[in-house]
């Protein structure tokens, strides 16, 4: 067994819950969501982020907007909707209740 696969299936868990962190921040485009992951070293890279994005956009928890950009093409913006706000506070909660688990499962000895 190799613990880099855990460690890739423990960073996919938490993906979707830091994006969605991200978005309810305000607009923000796919390209700053990928920068501030990878400042984090939750490394997306595109083929990764938007298939997520696309699933939460299905789910109704996003939605998006086209902005034109004076530099190239339009750009599309993100925002979170009032059932993905909800859904972010149930996971926000579910995330404590991990952290408080793990916390006191790894500070035995």
């Amino acid at each position: 067994m190799k613990a880099s696969n855990t460690q890739v299936q423990m960073r996919k868990g938490i993906l979707e819950f830091c994006i969605l962190h991200i978005i309810s921040r305000g607009e923000v485009y796919a390209s700053d969501m990928i920068e501030e992951l990878t400042e984090a070293k939750l490394i997306v890279v595109e083929g990764t982020l938007y298939p997520l994005l696309n699933r939460l956009k299905t789910a109704a928890l996003v939605s998006y907007k086209w902005v034109e950009s004076e530099s190239g093409p339009p750009r599309k913006y993100y925002s979170i909707t009032p059932e993905g706000n909800e859904f972010l506070g149930k996971l926000n909660e579910t995330w404590h209740d991990l952290v408080q688990s793990t916390t006191l499962i790894t500070s035995k000895n």
